[in-house]
C-alpha cells in the first residue's frame, strides 16, 4: 500500500474517533433528556446522609468558566443548580449557601470541616477532612454569598449557574458543629435537547467525512496489485499451513547478550507510529464489519492495511518485545512483508465470510480465548506515576521472554525449546486477535502449536479400497 493511502487512513481514523465520541455523546444526552429528568426539567441525584461532626460541609472548587470560549457559551448552555435539603433534626435550622472559593475558604481558615471531593455513582459521597481548631462564625452573618438561605425542616435552594469558580457550603445557622442532613442535588439545562441533537448532527457529518477519507486511502485500484506475503521462491511449491494466519520466526545469528536491554529504547519510534497504526486498524475493522454484514467481504484494501498492521507489530515485538527478542536486526518502517527478516506474518485473504458470525465474533465466541489470552499475555509492563513504582503484569509470554533474555545475558545462548514455547504463544495470540478483527472465520484451535515455522497442513491420503 502506497504511504499517501496508509497516511489518509489513519487521518481518517482520527477524525473518525473524536466524531464517534461527539455522536455517541450527543445520543446520550438525547436520551438523557427523554428519559431521566423529571417533570420540571431537573436531573436529581440523591445523595447519602451527609454528617460530620465539625462545623461544615463543603464542595470541591466548582469551576463555571467558558474559558477559552467566550462567556455566551455558558450563557448558552443555561444552567441551573437546585438543592434539596432537610436537616435530621427538624430543630435545628441549617444554612446552604454558594460563595466565591477565595472568600469561602478565607472563611473557614483554621475551621475544622469535611470537603465533599467525590459523588459516585449512586450517591456515596466521599470526604476530605480540614483540620482546624478555630470556632465558626454564624455564615449568615457575611455578605459575600452570592445566593443563601437559612430554615429549619425542608428547604429547597436553586441557583441560576454564572460564571465563576464556586463552593456550595452547608452548615448550622449558629455555625455550631455537628451536621446531619438529607441533600438531594439537581442540575438543569435548558439547551440540553438542542446540544444533543446538534453534537447528533455534527458528529454524524465527520463520521460520514472520516468514512469517505478511510474509504479513498483503503481502496485499492485496479491496476494496484495487492501486497505480496513472504513466499517461497516461484521455482518452489507452495506449502498449505493448517491456519490462515501464517506466523513464521528464526533466531538470527549471532545475538548480542546485552542489546536486549536497550532494544525497547531503540523501538520506541516504532512504539509511535503503531499507536496510530492501530487507531487506524480498530476503526478499519469496525467499518469493515458494516461491510461484511451487507456484503459478506472484507474490502480488500481494508484488508491488506489490517493485515500491514499485523505485520508490523510482530515484527517490533519479535525485536523488541514479548515476540522473543529473537533478532537484532532493526525492523524496517513498512506494512509490506519483509522475506528476508527472521520475523513474518501473513493472512489468507478470505474471500466469502460469513455475514452472521461477525455480530457475535469478538464479544462471544471469542471470550474463551479471552481467557486464555489473560494468563498467557496479560498487560505488559506498565509504570505507576502516582507512586513512581514498575508494575510487571507481562503474562506467561512475557515471564519466558525475560528468562530467555536472562540466559542470553550470561551464556550468550538462546535456548531453543524456550524459543519454540514464546513463538507458539504469540501465534496463539495472532491468530485470535486475527479472529476478533474479523478476518478469518476460522476459528482458533486450542492448541498451541510450537517452533519457529507455520504447522504444514498435511495431505490427506487416498483410501484404499483393497
Amino acid at each position: 500500500m502506497k504511504p499517501g493511502r496508509i497516511i489518509a487512513i489513519i487521518l481518517g481514523s482520527l477524525l473518525a474517533l473524536p466524531s464517534l465520541g461527539i455522536f455517541l455523546g450527543g445520543g446520550a444526552l438525547t436520551i438523557a433528556y427523554a428519559v431521566e429528568r423529571g417533570d420540571d426539567g431537573y436531573f436529581d441525584e440523591t445523595l447519602d446522609r451527609l454528617g460530620t461532626a465539625t462545623a461544615a460541609i463543603t464542595t470541591a472548587d466548582v469551576d463555571f468558566r467558558s474559558d477559552p470560549g467566550p462567556q455566551w457559551v455558558l450563557d448558552l448552555v443555561d444552567i441551573s443548580l437546585r438543592l434539596q435539603v432537610t436537616s435530621v433534626d427538624p430543630d435545628t435550622e441549617l444554612f446552604v449557601g454558594i460563595g466565591p472559593e477565595a472568600a469561602v475558604e478565607t472563611f473557614l481558615a483554621g475551621v475544622a470541616h469535611d470537603e465533599i471531593r467525590d459523588i459516585e455513582f449512586g450517591g456515596d459521597v466521599k470526604y476530605r477532612s480540614v483540620s482546624g481548631d478555630q470556632a465558626a462564625t454564624p455564615p449568615g452573618d457575611q455578605d459575600f454569598w452570592v445566593t443563601s438561605t437559612s430554615m429549619a425542616g425542608a428547604q429547597v435552594f436553586e441557583w441560576d449557574v454564572t460564571e465563576g469558580d464556586w463552593v456550595v457550603v452547608l452548615m448550622n445557622a449558629d455555625g455550631s458543629t455537628g451536621i446531619l442532613a438529607d441533600v438531594t442535588a439537581g442540575v438543569r439545562s435548558g439547551s440540553l435537547l438542542a446540544i444533543g441533537i446538534t453534537m447528533l448532527a455534527v458528529g454524524a457529518v465527520l463520521m460520514a467525512i472520516a468514512v469517505v477519507i478511510i474509504l479513498a486511502g483503503a481502496r485499492r485500484r485496479m491496476d494496484e496489485p495487492a501486497v505480496a506475503a513472504a513466499r517461497p521462491s516461484p521455482l518452489e511449491p507452495v506449502p498449505v499451513t493448517a491456519h490462515p494466519v501464517r506466523l513464521d520466526a528464526a533466531i538470527d545469528t549471532p545475538l548480542s547478550p546485552w542489546l536486549w536491554l536497550v532494544k525497547w529504547f531503540l523501538a520506541i519510534p516504532h512504539f509511535v507510529v503503531l499507536v496510530f497504526l492501530w487507531i487506524g486498524f480498530v476503526v478499519l475493522t469496525f467499518v469493515a464489519g458494516i461491510a461484511i454484514l451487507f456484503t459478506g467481504r472484507y474490502p480488500r484494501g481494508m484488508f491488506d492495511f489490517n493485515v500491514g498492521v499485523l505485520r508490523w507489530t510482530w515484527r517490533v515485538a519479535f525485536y523488541a518485545a514479548s515476540g522473543g527478542l529473537g533478532t537484532d536486526r532493526y525492523p524496517a518502517f513498512t506494512m509490506g512483508a519483509e522475506a528476508d527478516y527472521p520475523a513474518t506474518l501473513d493472512i489468507a485473504y478470505p474471500g466469502e465470510l460469513s455475514r452472521g458470525l461477525v455480530l457475535v465474533k469478538w464479544w462471544l465466541l471469542a471470550i474463551p480465548h479471552y481467557l486464555v489470552l489473560v494468563f498467557i499475555v496479560g498487560g505488559g509492563v506498565g509504570w505507576w506515576w502516582d507512586t513512581g513504582g514498575a508494575m510487571w503484569s507481562g503474562g506467561l509470554v512475557g515471564v519466558l521472554v525475560l528468562i530467555a533474555a536472562v540466559i542470553l545475558l550470561f551464556t550468550s545462548r538462546y535456548p531453543e525449546p524456550l524459543f519454540d514455547l514464546i513463538v507458539g504463544l504469540n501465534r496463539w495470540a495472532f491468530r485470535v486477535c486475527a479472529y476478533v478483527a474479523l478476518m478469518t472465520d476460522h476459528y482458533p484451535p486450542f492448541r498451541l502449536d510450537q517452533g519457529g515455522r507455520e504447522p504444514i497442513q498435511q495431505p490427506e491420503l487416498p483410501v484404499s479400497h483393497e
